[in-house]
């Protein structure tokens, strides 16, 4: 059945355009700048978005349904206005409406900076299950924090990657909305006084604190065709008193500008680096800043209908998006029970029905942890509230497994306190603060049951469940791949929009040659279009009829981008040896940023920027191979790539990776993975069928078992393998660098412990020699065009099941438990 198309009027459009353009800049159309333009003409979009906006408020405070405050610290959004547009269903009018008034669309989008409010996975994730949220017409506030500055724009110099200050607010934000009447204060440091009220009541009282005022700027989230538009708040800090004239008038000027500092800090940056306690804190002031605001707000809003706070959880729920947010669980019974006077248990029964927990990482060292003496200098009454949950946690352990003889109590609490060893454990305290705990792939909740919360999972099988992640098709193939996506609504129709699973059509036409031809034509002016950024953006000139293999994502030892680029160093190196071999050209394009103060990861980058330099400049091995580092990668360009991608590769070391998404982007626009069997690339594999993916190396039980038990050796692989000898002493031999020196540490992280505490922690020399059977069974496959062809179709026809979609409505019945929005007689 089609659905009805919201209605979008054109001609408005163009003149709406043009006052903005004149009212904004005094300008005419034919002298404004293409910034100006996009300005204007997201405004003339923002009112049209205003107007659905105001309808979806509208209905929700008529039928005052539950809400979800999905809470993270990251929202990697990407641009807006083609996204607002695709989700308005005015796409094709905007293009139109602009080409009349001699303006092109593409240009026109090019002009608006990636949103700094994220940075991986993580937050893109968030992005995806907003836009999910609002097509399945759910009422969704994501709350988050307005950095001014993101986590920074990457740029390469020298091969080296040098963090500058990612200015995207430079020229405003169009579609924003400030919003100050809703400004909220939030405390830090002091010390708590208790006293008795009139009433017989203790009230606990924070004193000689310093407050930040909380501004929030809401966003428009849109739903797909349907009207309804969820918010995305985030929240800005703000000096509450703007100077104190009195501190400084008696010369103490550090005191004046005390607030304003403080202020200031709290939003400039994502993720300040974390290696001295200044950062530690400032990560700590930003995490309880923006989930006190958020909190203080969802409350006052339940508060303006309903007086009975206890039955808050039946209106709100708050999805913690990993550890970050996880200061939820203690300020929403702070609130309870200092603000609205409810007892411990009654406000921790509300807390424990409102909260649910998401799980990101199978890495132990990401788990967050604080030291206790800056928690409790930072957030004092907080502090009080996380001691008492750990004294009765703690009580409740003793409880359950003093009398049985095979358990030591000590150990058990040893693993599961919330503060112990001077520490207070985040995800201890998300998981006994709440009544869920979701991992995002099957393997990787499956390991935190068996092994990383083995313990917890004991204690509560019922909070544990798995939401295999998911990805937003209408980013990542309506506006990523419009060829394409043309191309699959010919051929099954276009409801595969908002139900992803109706792209299985696909199959039936996979061994079709008429439509395999067409795919692969979409797919080689894709490949030409990455072709034309990649020599505009790096100067290089690269085949589109090579194979695309990409591997684009955060940079981190476990993501294995080192076991990438060591085998184009071999593969460098038998170009070199044998000549006249033969070999399916291909371009290898990376795209990663790395924490700024991770230098294992930044090293890396340099070593892929160097072996880059030195083939790409060699002309004896005839342009068959090329290497691309893209600077700065984000969702903009990720788009691209992901359209152009051949080979997709998704090399975690097994059992590391919780599920990655940017497997099923490439997937979806018909890319075959190459990868190991991890996070969600296991369910893929079911999906597709092991005849339609390239598989290498160890299984995570593997990986488990050489962690537990030891047995492996890198060593003996390097003196026994001659193509690993001479692929890694080519890191200190002055082959890519003259500087010999310069790339050791990688090399001695593959093989001692000099710069690493164990020798090749994530066994790239164990899965070397797979990974080179994989890349050579990747070349005799493409050589076979329409096998190649029947491959890719099938793996985009399979991605049905990776639809954020698909993961909202599986949150929806088994977690939050919410109804939809009805706009019909609104």
């Amino acid at each position: 059945m089609k659905k009805k198309q919201l209605s979008f009027d054109k001609e408005l459009f163009k003149r709406s355009v043009l006052y903005n353009v004149k009212t904004l800049y005094r300008k005419t159309i034919e002298e404004a700048t293409p910034q100006e333009i996009f300005q204007a003409s997201a405004y003339a979009i923002k009112d049209a978005i205003v107007d659905h906006w105001m309808t979806t408020q509208k209905a929700a405070n008529e039928q005052d349904p539950k809400i979800v405050y999905y809470m993270s610290m990251e929202f990697l959004m990407g641009r807006a206005l083609g996204n607002n547009l695709i989700n308005l269903q005015a796409y094709k009018p905007v293009k139109e409406a602009l080409d009349e008034l001699g303006v092109d669309i593409n240009i026109i989008e090019d002009q608006e900076p990636d949103p700094a409010l994220g940075n991986g996975g993580l937050g893109r994730l968030a992005a995806c299950f907003l836009d999910s949220l609002a097509s399945l017409g759910y009422m969704a506030y994501g709350c988050g924090i307005r950095y001014k500055y993101g986590m920074f724009k990457q740029k390469i110099k020298d091969g080296y990657q040098v963090e500058v200050p990612d200015n995207w607010l430079e020229f405003g934000n169009p579609f924003e909305l400030r919003r100050p009447e809703l400004a909220k204060e939030v405390k830090f440091g002091g010390y708590v006084n208790v006293f008795v009220d009139d009433r017989g009541r203790n009230v606990f009282r924070q004193e000689g604190y310093h407050t930040v005022r909380a501004v929030p700027y809401d966003l428009p989230v849109v739903g797909y065709g349907n009207g309804v538009v969820d918010t995305l708040r985030i929240w800005d800090a703000e000096p509450v008193n703007c100077f104190e004239l009195d501190s400084f008038d008696k010369g103490d000027y550090q005191k004046a500008v005390e607030q304003e500092n403080l202020a200031s800090q709290l939003c400039e940056v994502l993720y300040p680096n974390d290696n001295h306690i200044a950062g530690k804190e400032l990560r700590l002031k930003q995490q309880y800043f923006f989930i006190s605001a958020s909190v203080q707000t969802a409350l006052k809003r339940y508060l303006r209908r309903h007086d009975d706070v206890t039955k808050f959880y039946e209106k709100a729920v708050f999805q913690l998006n990993d550890t970050h947010p996880t200061v939820a669980v203690a300020e929403l019974m702070r609130l309870l029970m200092d603000e609205y006077y409810l007892p411990w248990d009654t406000a921790w029964d509300v807390t424990m029905k409102t909260c649910c927990y998401t799980n990101h990482t199978i890495m132990a060292e990401a788990l967050e942890k604080w030291p206790i003496d800056l928690f409790q200098r930072l957030l004092p009454r907080i502090y009080q509230i996380v001691d008492e949950i750990n004294r009765r946690f703690v009580d409740q352990i003793m409880r359950q497994y003093s009398n049985l003889p095979s358990i030591d109590v000590q150990d058990k609490i040893r693993s599961m306190a919330i503060l112990y060893d001077n520490q207070v454990k985040m995800a201890h305290l998300a998981i006994v603060g709440g009544h869920s705990v979701n991992g995002v792939a099957r393997l990787h909740t499956e390991i935190l049951k068996k092994r990383e919360l083995k313990d917890f999972y004991e204690m509560y099988p019922e909070k544990f469940n798995n939401k295999t992640n998911g990805i937003t098709q209408r980013r990542f193939l309506m506006h990523a791949n419009p060829l394409l996506a043309d191309w699959v609504t010919e051929k099954v129709g276009e409801n595969w929009i908002t139900d992803l699973s109706l792209i299985s059509g696909l199959k039936e036409i996979a061994g079709d040659r008429k439509a395999q031809k067409e795919f692969m034509e979409i797919k080689y002016e894709n490949k030409k279009r990455l072709a034309a950024y990649i020599k505009e953006h790096n100067g290089i000139d690269v085949d589109p009829k090579s194979i695309f293999d990409v591997q684009v994502k955060r940079l981190h030892e476990y993501k294995r981008q080192l076991l990438n680029i060591l085998h184009v160093m071999y593969i460098y190196d038998m170009l070199k040896s044998h000549p006249d071999m033969e070999y399916t050209p291909k371009t290898y394009i990376f795209g990663a940023k790395a924490a700024a103060g991770y230098q294992t990861a930044k090293l890396t980058i340099k070593l892929i920027n160097s072996v880059a330099e030195v083939i790409n400049n060699d002309d004896s091995i005839k342009g068959k191979l090329k290497v691309v580092f893209i600077e700065d990668y984000r969702v903009s360009n990720a788009e691209l790539i992901f359209a152009a991608a051949d080979i997709s590769e998704q090399i975690s070391t097994a059992s590391k990776e919780a599920s990655g998404t940017g497997n099923m982007k490439m997937m979806l626009n018909g890319a075959i993975t190459l990868g190991t069997l991890d996070g969600a690339n296991v369910e893929m594999l079911d999906e597709v069928g092991k005849e339609n993916m390239f598989i290498f190396g160890l299984t995570s039980e593997e990986v488990i078992n050489y962690e537990k038990h030891g047995g492996y050796n890198p060593g003996e692989i390097y003196d026994k393998d001659p193509n690993v000898k001479r692929t890694l002493d080519h890191l200190i031999d002055g082959t890519y660098s003259n500087d010999r020196e310069l790339f050791r540490p990688l090399f001695n992280s593959l093989l001692n412990t000099v710069n690493s505490n164990k020798a090749d922690q994530y066994f790239i020399l164990k899965d070397f020699e797979s990974y080179i059977e994989a890349q050579s069974a990747i070349s005799e496959a493409y050589r076979d065009t329409k096998k190649w062809a029947k491959m890719a179709i099938l793996n985009t026809a399979s991605c049905g099941k990776f639809s954020s979609d698909r993961t909202i409505q599986e949150y929806v019945d088994e977690i939050w438990h919410i109804d939809k929005l009805d706009l019909s007689n609104v």
